[in-house]
C-alpha cells in the first residue's frame, strides 16, 4: 500500500463540477488501494475577489487579519471536496490547518512551516478515510492563522509528503504537466516527461507558473518525488525528479518569460568600495528583490554606472529610496524603464555543451530582437528585451533549440 499526497490547485476545484470530477479521481486512486491526503487550493479566482475586498477597506490591511481572510478560501473547497468525496460512498473529512495542526513562523502573508502533527490523520487513512487538507494556511506559535504566499498549496502538498511520509506527491493542475513554454504564447509547446528539481526551479522561479519556487526547493531538500498532472486527462504528465536520473538528450529543457520587469540605471556614480553596498541595502531592507546587476566602470576607474532591474511594482518605491539615498551615492541622474521582459531558455545539458550562448543570441539578432541585460548560471541564460517582443523571442528559441 502506497501513501499519496494529492494537490488540486484552483482551475481544478474552480466550480461545483470541477470538484464533482476530483472527487472520482480521488475514489479511483484509493480504489488502488493507496493511502490518500488531499490538499487544495481555494477555487478560481476566490483569493483575488478577498485581497480586492481588503483594498477596498485599506490599502495598508494589517497582514495578520489578511490571513485570516485569505485563508478561508481554502476552507470553502476543503469542505465542499469532502462532501463530494462521502457522497460516492466514501470516508472522508476535512482538515483546516489550524485544526492538524500545521505550525508555520509567524512571517505573515509568506509564512514557512515548521512541524506538522501526523497522529489524528496518519489513523484516520491507516482505517480507509481519505483526509482533505486546506492548503495555503497553517497556524503560528502565538495561535494566529498564517498563509504560505501565492502558491502555498504546492508548499502544503510537499510539507504534507514530508511529514507524513508519503510515497509520492502529485500535483494536479489544468495543463498536461510541465510544458517547454508557455503554450498561451506558442501552440508549439510540449509536455516535458522528466525535469530535474533544479530545472524546475529555475523554470518556477523565471515565470512557469505550474508549481511554487518554494515548493520546488523543499521538494529538492527533502528528495519527494513529485508529478505534475492534469486534472482532465489520463496522460502521465511530468516527473520531477533528481538530475542524476534524467538523461540529457535536448540542451535546453524549456524557455520561461516574465513581462513584469523594469530596469534602473544609476548614471555617474563615483566608483569606490561600498559603493553598491550603499546602493542595494536600503531596497534590500524594504524587500525589494533585485534581479540582474550589470556595473560599467570608465577607463579612469573613477566613475561607474550600476544598472539593475527589479519588479515593476517596486520601481516607484526604489526611485524614492534613491532619491533619498543621494548625498551618499553622489550620482550624476537615474534613468528607468518598465516596459521590459525577461526571456530566459534552461537546461541542465547545457554544461557539457559549449555555444549555447552564442547560439541564443545570434537567434535573437537575426529577428532584430535587442538584448539590455545578460545573467547566467550553470543551467540557464536570461536576456532582458522590450516587452512587445516577448512572443516572438519565446518562439524563435523555442524552434532554435529543436523543443518545436
Amino acid at each position: 500500500m502506497k501513501r499519496l499526497a494529492l494537490k488540486f490547485g484552483g482551475t481544478s476545484v474552480g466550480t461545483v463540477e470541477k470538484i464533482k470530477n476530483v472527487a472520482n479521481i480521488v475514489k479511483k486512486r484509493h480504489s488502488e488501494g493507496n493511502e490518500i491526503i488531499v490538499v487544495v487550493s481555494a477555487m478560481s479566482g476566490t483569493t483575488d475577489e478577498l485581497i480586492k475586498k481588503s483594498n477596498s477597506i485599506s490599502k495598508n490591511f494589517d497582514n495578520s487579519e489578511l490571513d485570516v481572510l485569505l485563508s478561508s478560501g481554502e476552507q470553502v473547497s476543503s469542505s465542499l471536496l469532502s462532501g463530494a468525496i462521502i457522497d460516492l460512498g466514501l470516508k472522508a473529512r476535512s482538515w483546516l490547518g489550524w485544526q492538524i495542526p500545521i505550525i508555520t513562523n509567524d512571517n505573515h502573508t509568506s509564512s514557512q512551516i515548521t512541524k506538522i502533527k501526523t497522529d489524528e490523520i496518519l489513523n484516520f487513512i491507516s482505517h480507509g478515510g481519505i483526509a482533505v487538507v486546506a492548503g495555503f494556511q497553517g497556524i503560528s506559535s502565538s495561535n494566529r492563522i498564517t498563509t504560505l504566499g501565492r502558491g502555498g498549496s504546492d508548499l502544503s502538498a510537499v510539507a504534507i509528503a514530508k511529514f507524513f511520509g508519503a510515497d509520492s506527491c502529485e500535483i494536479y493542475t489544468d495543463v498536461e504537466g510541465v510544458l517547454t513554454t508557455d503554450p498561451s504564447i506558442n501552440k508549439k509547446a510540449k509536455t516535458i516527461d522528466k525535469i530535474s528539481y533544479e530545472e524546475m526551479l529555475e523554470m518556477a522561479s523565471l515565470g512557469a507558473k505550474v508549481m511554487q519556487p518554494n515548493a520546488v526547493q523543499a521538494a529538492m531538500t527533502d528528495d519527494i518525488p513529485v508529478n505534475v498532472r492534469s486534472t482532465f486527462s489520463e496522460n502521465s504528465g511530468t516527473k520531477i525528479i533528481p538530475e542524476s536520473e534524467i538523461d540529457y538528450k535536448k540542451v535546453v529543457t524549456g524557455v520561461a518569460y516574465s513581462k513584469n520587469n523594469a530596469k534602473v540605471s544609476i548614471v555617474g556614480v563615483i566608483d569606490k568600495p561600498g559603493v553598491a553596498a550603499d546602493i542595494f541595502e536600503p531596497i534590500g531592507k524594504n524587500n525589494i528583490n533585485i534581479d540582474m546587476v550589470i556595473q560599467n566602470t570608465s577607463f579612469d576607474g573613477k566613475k561607474a554606472n550600476i544598472t539593475f532591474t527589479i519588479k515593476r511594482e517596486d520601481l516607484e518605491k526604489t526611485l524614492n529610496l534613491i532619491e533619498k539615498n543621494k548625498q551618499k551615492i553622489n550620482y550624476n541622474k537615474v534613468v528607468h524603464d518598465d516596459k521590459l521582459a525577461k526571456v530566459s531558455i534552461i537546461g541542465a545539458g547545457m554544461i557539457a555543451n559549449p555555444g549555447v550562448t552564442h547560439k541564443m543570441f545570434r537567434s535573437l539578432a537575426d529577428e532584430k530582437i535587442n538584448i539590455l541585460a545578460i545573467s547566467t548560471s550553470e543551467i540557464k541564460i536570461s536576456v532582458l528585451i522590450r516587452e512587445e517582443l516577448t512572443q516572438k523571442a519565446v518562439k524563435i528559441l523555442h524552434e532554435t533549440f529543436g523543443l518545436n
